[in-house]
């Protein structure tokens, strides 16, 4: 086993079922995965306009997945993909996700995984009179919609998912932060950092803001200065970027 990370404690907060894959990683370079989820990942309230979108997948040329999240709830058991049907994802974690149902040759972007990482792609340059489906969650950017229908494309945004504040209290984590058995927090969205921030009294609060904060893009990044949190590292995307930032964050660490 490596020891790249040497026991350093490292929380992770994404939703359970995605938390399992960047854990093992972790652990398998020495360090101490924390697993806290600070969103909860639920299927939507009224799921009658996602069933639509899947039983009429043949309409769309273009399909655009917003996270693994929404490949878990908005690819049903049932559904059959049309070969014709272009998709695209914001990033390898969710290509990966596309491909263990059976959706390959998915675009992922060149530049940034996000949405204006996207709109940089060549296939979406040219899309006017084109119909494109956006499997999404019940909150978040509009950037992808607004700009697509601004190429003359008829966008559709189907939400496939919705997110929820954790209803279990902090104890386990104050517990670990007053036995010192943490050294880092990974975040991956705005939300999730609000939802922790909420949920931590002053006292967590104090240990989150003297806590490294690995985050995987500049807007986490100023969205956590703003309260009041240490300078987060903002590392290069998707799990490799995060795991090669840590290590070599802990690679300095005093001996």
């Amino acid at each position: 086993m490596s020891s790249a990370l040497s026991g350093a404690g490292i929380v992770i907060t994404r939703p359970a079922r995605q938390a399992a894959g960047l854990a093992r990683e972790i652990a398998a370079l020495g360090g101490q995965p924390l697993i806290f989820p600070a969103i909860v990942i639920l299927p939507p309230a009224d799921a009658s306009a996602l069933r639509e979108v899947q039983w009429n997948l043949s309409r769309y040329d273009i399909a655009v997945f917003v996270s693994a999240n929404a490949v878990e709830y908005g690819v049903g058991d049932s559904v059959s993909w049309p070969a014709h049907l272009l998709t695209l994802a914001p990033g390898p974690g969710t290509a990966a996700a596309l491909a263990a149902v059976g959706i390959r040759n998915v675009r992922i972007p060149a530049t940034t995984m996000d949405s204006e990482g996207l709109l940089a792609l060549p296939e979406l340059e040219t899309v006017a009179g084109k119909r494109v489906v956006i499997f999404r969650g019940d909150s978040g950017r509009e950037l992808l919609r607004t700009a697509l229908e601004a190429r003359g494309a008829h966008v559709v945004p189907v939400e496939c998912y919705r997110r929820a504040r954790p209803e279990s209290g902090a104890a386990g984590l104050m517990e670990a932060w007053r036995a010192k058995r943490i050294q880092a927090v990974t975040l991956t969205s705005s939300e999730g950092l609000d939802n922790l921030w909420a949920i931590l009294d002053n006292e967590g609060r104090r240990y989150l803001a003297a806590t490294p904060l690995f985050v995987p893009h500049p807007r986490i990044a100023e969205h956590a200065r703003t309260l009041g949190l240490r300078d987060p590292i903002v590392t290069p995307p998707a799990d490799a970027g995060l795991i090669a930032s840590l290590i070599e964050y802990f690679s300095h660490r005093p001996a």
